[in-house]
C-alpha cells in the first residue's frame, strides 16, 4: 500500500525563557504547541512545534543538516513521521512530493 503525504507541518521557533526572563534548562526540548485538523478532510492538517537551540544542536550532532533551524527540524520531523509509518507497517517509500513553504511570519508549512 502506498501512502501519499497529505499533511502540512508548521514549525515555529520561540524564545525559550522562563517568566523571569532567565534561560530555561540546557536540555534539548521540542513541544507540540498545536495540532490542527481540517474537519472537511481529516487527513489534512498541521502541527505547530516549539524547540530550543539545544534541540537543534542535538539534531546537528545526530547528522541532520539544513540551511536554517526550521529546515533541520523539518527534516527530523519528516524522519519521525516515516519511522512511525514504518513501525505501523505502512510503506512510506515513494509517498509523494513534499512542498516546503516559508511564510513571512517565520513559520514553515510542509505539505
Amino acid at each position: 500500500m502506498k501512502v501519499k503525504k497529505t499533511t502540512k507541518t508548521t514549525i515555529k521557533k520561540k524564545n525559550a525563557k522562563d517568566k523571569k526572563g532567565k534561560n530555561k534548562s540546557e536540555e534539548p526540548v521540542v513541544k507540540v504547541l498545536n495540532l490542527n485538523v481540517n474537519p472537511e478532510n481529516p487527513r489534512n492538517g498541521f502541527f505547530e512545534l516549539d524547540w530550543n537551540d539545544e534541540f537543534v544542536n542535538m539534531l546537528k550532532q545526530s547528522g541532520y543538516e539544513g540551511g536554517s533551524e526550521e529546515e533541520i527540524v523539518d527534516r527530523w520531523f519528516q524522519t519521525l513521521c516515516r519511522t512511525i509509518g514504518n513501525e505501523q507497517g505502512i510503506d512510506v517509500t515513494g509517498s509523494g512530493y513534499v512542498q516546503i513553504n516559508r511564510r513571512d511570519d517565520g513559520k514553515t508549512e510542509v505539505s
